[in-house]
């Protein structure tokens, strides 16, 4: 059952799930002070047009926030880094704009900033490489996800041509973020917050899986996939619980890993693939990997790492 969430127990909650115990105005308001950061000329091309179809959004949440938030996570980011060594993740990165955008409509702009610094710095570092190598990484899992749960459907849009780089590049990169509505997108969040970002590539399979009888109807598919159908949060959630149980257990570990363990994704880009069929292990038996220096700490905790369903 779809219950109503305001925006004040979302806020509380999404803190919870991400581990943002504490918040500092003054910490945030030095970072503002400290004006255009040097990704700042990037940031306000991108700004402007951040859910721009989105009433409710551009209602609530003006551009100068969204910049402000931006800028601040540059400076942040060169701060963390050691004097004289550069910073292990990327100050700005295209997608980034977009994936700060929920936390500034859903919740005041500070915590807003300590909360996607987090998403984006702990639990998804890979996506905001130079490279976006976690993005492209989630796409050839989902191609493998598709071909592991719809063999049909995979290999008919593969007659076509068309892969996830060039359908589901977006919907990777910002975590759905880029479809509408977003009341929608926030119900779908509550479930990537609680049991992990990973799933965002069984979500957007799972998109595909809804639509299926009109993408094999479809002489050229390529049509109905330009633009995804709004988002229906429910029965997305409901279908991705069921999917990713049929996952085998090696690929759903590497799904987990995949948004933090660079390792993982050298693997998949370098298409150095395991075999998806061969481990014995228990669907949610994974634990996370020491993930490796260039993404994150190894004492970081993780809450949001192989959560079970």
């Amino acid at each position: 059952m779809d219950f109503p969430v305001s925006n004040s127990i979302r806020c509380r909650v999404w803190k919870a799930l991400l581990g943002v115990y504490h918040v500092s105005a003054g910490e945030y308001l030095q970072f503002v002070a400290k004006g255009p950061s040097p990704m700042f000329e990037k940031v306000n091309n991108d700004t402007f047009r951040t859910l721009a179809t989105d009433k409710k959004f551009l209602e609530r949440v003006q551009e100068s926030m969204l910049i402000r938030v931006l800028n601040a996570q540059v400076w942040k980011t060169q701060s963390s880094a050691p004097p004289g060594v550069a910073p292990t993740h990327s100050e700005y990165v295209q997608g980034m704009n977009v994936l700060v955008a929920p936390f500034l409509f859903v919740m005041p702009e500070v915590d807003a900033f300590f909360s996607s610094y987090t998403l984006l710095k702990v639990y998804c570092p890979t996506y905001v490489q130079p490279t976006l190598a976690g993005v492209h990484c989630g796409l050839k899992l989902m191609d493998r996800c598709l071909e592991v749960l719809d063999a049909e459907l995979y290999f008919y849009l593969k007659s076509k041509g068309l892969t996830s780089e060039l359908y589901a590049f977006a919907s990777i990169l910002t975590l759905s973020a880029c479809t509408p509505p977003l009341d929608e997108l926030l119900k779908l969040w509550d479930f990537l917050l609680a049991f992990g970002v990973h799933l965002n590539v069984v979500c957007t399979v799972a998109q595909l899986m809804l639509m299926r009888q009109s993408l094999l109807s479809n002489s050229s598919p390529v049509k109905l996939l330009r633009t995804f159908p709004d988002l229906k949060a429910v029965p997305i959630i409901q279908l991705s619980r069921y999917l990713v149980k049929q996952l085998p257990p090696q690929l759903y570990e590497e799904l987990v890993a995949h948004p933090f363990d660079s390792s993982v994704c050298d693997r998949y880009l370098n298409d150095r693939l395991p075999d998806i069929h061969s481990s014995a292990q228990s669907l949610f038996s994974y634990s996370s990997p020491a993930p490796s220096s260039e993404t994150s700490s190894p004492s970081v905790n993780r809450p949001l790492v192989g959560r079970k369903l």
